[in-house]
């Protein structure tokens, strides 16, 4: 009776994990490698991690992105106790850059098909580094890969040639040449296809049971969409100009206060991206300069030669804003974004600023000074003093110049106090 009961007792217990469905964690990075996108990759493995997933499968297409995000991405991939399968898809997507980098890394590499994989070589968007920098940063390039492809037991002379030679090839190129594991036509097939295959993680052999696997679908945060749009090189140069302008329309128009709010918070939003981007702070320093030479054209007469130091400045600085000599890092700022920038700078100071000048240099109108050069008259013989009479007012009055006769016009050319200081008027 006892060792049925014992029985009866030890499959009670068993129900549970008969009863545990197989689950694996899906991610989607559709864009460009950035912090925001490292970040969202670590917070992946970190839940599938806690959801006991079998694996995570992070869908992929990119055109490259960031160095030091990409070294972070592959760091956690290498170290990450569940495996990582990096899907390349869907048709038409594809892995460049650093991209490569990532596939590679993985513990499965697949791709779906009409998709392709390469064009790693360290390039440099903003302009032709010389011959020693694009040797060093190439090499730099090819022994990283050459890392990550032994560790996956993948093929390194591809993997460098990717590098030094910008390769790109299809996915079953990519198959035939062991570039990657398997070509897989959708998600549910692609589980179908791992299921039974063994993995090594850093914790030993996983054999992944993914037949009929429940996907959790794990979407970016709103922090992290907010990140990855802010971490667009792009959006970083806008805010930084637009924080210009709301600072410099505020201080020439005291009391707009919305200019200078607006312009503050795009400052510490163009400096908290660009703490994230490779920044070369010879070109932020241009940028500034031009805003200085703008500024004094509108102050000072150059006949046009402070606004073309200004325009020049100006396209030299966003174009050279972002630094891409690092091997990985594919992102600039468009031309068609510049272009936009420095004709709409150029409208702002011409305009808007121009216009906050010209108030400030505006005669008085209101107030004791606003009665400077005024034309009175005088309603009493005034020798020394006087009564004169002013914008329908009487004011009493000293002459600045001798004898004046009743009825006389006059002009106001100071106040002392509160008595107009008068000369005769020649209207």
């Amino acid at each position: 009776m006892i060792r049925f009961t014992s029985l009866i007792f030890l499959i009670l217990l068993s129900f549970p994990l008969f009863g545990q469905t197989k689950n694996v964690t899906v991610i989607t990075l559709d864009g460009e490698i950035n912090p925001a996108a490292s970040d969202y990759i670590h917070y992946g493995i970190e839940q599938a991690k806690e959801n006991n997933s079998e694996c995570l499968i992070l869908r992929l297409n990119t055109p490259g992105g960031l160095l030091e995000s990409t070294r972070i991405i592959v760091s956690s991939i290498l170290e990450s106790p569940v495996p990582v399968v990096v899907y390349v898809s869907p048709p038409g997507a594809r892995a460049a850059s650093a991209g490569v980098f990532i596939t590679l890394s993985a513990h499965i590499a697949a791709m779906a098909p009409g998709t392709n994989i390469g064009a790693a070589h360290p390039v440099s968007i903003q302009g032709q580094m010389d011959s020693t920098m694009t040797e060093k940063v190439t090499n730099d390039a090819a022994a990283f890969i050459r890392s990550i492809s032994q560790k996956r037991n993948r093929n390194i002379q591809w993997a460098e040639e990717a590098v030094r030679k910008s390769l790109s090839i299809t996915e079953t190129e990519a198959l035939n040449q062991n570039v990657i594991d398997l070509i897989s036509p959708g998600l549910r097939s692609l589980l179908d296809t791992l299921n039974s295959k063994q993995v090594q993680t850093i914790k030993g052999t996983v054999v992944l049971q993914t037949k009929d696997a429940k996907i959790n679908y794990l979407d970016m945060s709103f922090q992290q969409k907010l990140l990855s749009i802010l971490s667009d090189p792009n959006i970083a140069y806008i805010l930084f100009m637009l924080g210009i302008y709301g600072l410099l329309f505020e201080l020439y128009n005291p009391g707009l206060i919305f200019p200078g709010i607006i312009g503050v918070i795009s400052l510490v939003l163009a400096f908290y991206t660009m703490s994230t981007l490779p920044i070369n702070y010879a070109g932020l320093i241009l940028i500034i300069f031009a805003v200085v030479l703008f500024i004094l054209e509108i102050k000072i007469v150059s006949h046009g030669l402070l606004t073309a130091g200004g325009i020049l400045s100006l396209i030299m600085g966003s174009i050279m804003l972002i630094n891409n000599e690092s091997p990985l890092n594919a992102v600039s700022i468009s031309w068609e974004v510049i272009a936009l920038v420095t004709v709409l700078t150029l409208l702002f100071f011409f305009f808007a600023i121009s216009l906050g000048i010209k108030a400030q240099r505006r005669k008085p109108v209101t107030g004791p000074q606003g009665l400077v050069n005024e034309i009175g008259e005088a309603i009493t013989e005034i020798d020394r003093n006087g009564l004169v009479k002013l914008h329908g007012e009487i004011w009493k009055a000293e002459s600045q110049e001798g004898y004046i006769s009743r009825g006389s016009k006059i002009i106001v050319t100071g106040i002392s106090n509160l008595r107009l200081l008068i000369k005769k008027s020649d209207k």
